[in-house]
């Protein structure tokens, strides 16, 4: 039998001063060439013990991600400089490991998590190694999704469950709509009940640009109705086809309930869990690794800022 060993990230700690200071004059002897280099090789870097505060975060942030104040680093919920909280809502439930905006267009290479504020207890983000994951996958899993994967919105006209298409597009024209579609390259059909279906096919697996790895890669489960569990009550309540999210394989075949489920329990398994204290930062390969988030208690603030 051979055995493989259990990657984890390069824990990074102070040698010298300590403080934030330090960690800004390595990151500089360092520099964006090595430091990008050192980040595909480890994957993940994990600063501890520097004490870095809100205030420092910017500094820090613009030598780890020199590229976040680029186009299209900013959304509406960050805070300035490119910079937002992660979700800290139903504290009590997992959130499943994902590729940040795998299945958009395009996606951010890079992710910095700092950690503001330590929960009381459990919270620690977890992270699966994608070349892994798909390692881990039968093929009787991953062959169905070889073409790629769909993905599918539904969008109501007016009152009704989920999001309607005039709330989404900000619009009450339909040429307005059609011409954004057509313009971001999406698929859509306008339903008879006045609602509109739109999707859009990307791949299930990526190769790394710098390792040249194939990972998995996509958010199959997170849109999926089913996800990593039981389907929720709205998804029981609705036909597929109305559903507000949903995915498919390319052809519109539906997904099974259990390959979703095999897929989760597989990532779930390679899982390394990284616990947070305050002022730890985590600049994290999006490409290479997923990420997510176990139950917590008490507090807790991540933020999170991204670049391409």
């Amino acid at each position: 039998m051979v055995i493989v060993e259990r990657w984890t990230p390069l824990e990074i700690d102070p040698e010298g001063i300590g403080g934030p200071e330090e960690l800004v004059a390595r990151l500089r002897e360092l520099g964006p060439t090595e430091l990008g280099e050192l980040l595909a090789e480890e994957r993940a870097l994990v600063f501890r013990g520097f004490d870095v505060t809100p205030e420092d975060l910017s500094g820090v942030l613009d030598l780890l991600l020199p590229n976040r104040r680029g186009p299209g680093t900013e959304v509406p919920d960050r805070i300035p400089g490119g910079v937002r909280c992660a979700a800290a809502d139903r504290p009590e439930t997992t959130v499943w490991p994902y590729h940040k905006m795998s299945a958009a267009r395009a996606w951010p290479a890079r992710l910095v998590m700092y950690c503001e504020t330590a929960p009381l207890s459990g919270g620690a983000s977890m992270v699966v190694d994608g070349a892994a994951w798909l390692a881990a996958l039968d093929p009787c899993l991953r062959e169905p999704f070889l073409p790629g994967v769909r993905y599918v919105r539904y969008l109501h006209d007016g009152p009704g469950l989920g999001e309607s298409w005039q709330s989404a597009f900000g619009t009450e024209c339909r040429d307005q709509v059609e011409l954004f579609l057509e313009g971001a390259g999406e698929e859509w059909a306008w339903r008879a009940d006045g609602g509109i279906q739109v999707s859009r096919v990307r791949p299930a697996t990526v190769e790394h640009p710098a390792t040249g790895d194939e990972v998995w890669f996509n958010q199959i489960h997170r849109w999926h109705p089913a996800g990593c569990g039981p389907r929720d009550a709205l998804s029981r309540m609705l036909p597929d086809d109305q559903l507000p999210w949903n995915v498919t394989l390319v052809d519109g075949t539906p997904v099974p309930d259990r390959t979703v489920s095999e897929i989760c329990g597989r990532g779930l398994a390679a899982a390394v869990d990284i616990p947070w204290n305050r002022g730890d930062l985590m600049l994290l390969d999006n490409v290479s690794l997923a990420h997510g988030r176990r139950p917590f208690t008490g507090t807790r603030r991540i933020r999170v800022a991204m670049s391409n």
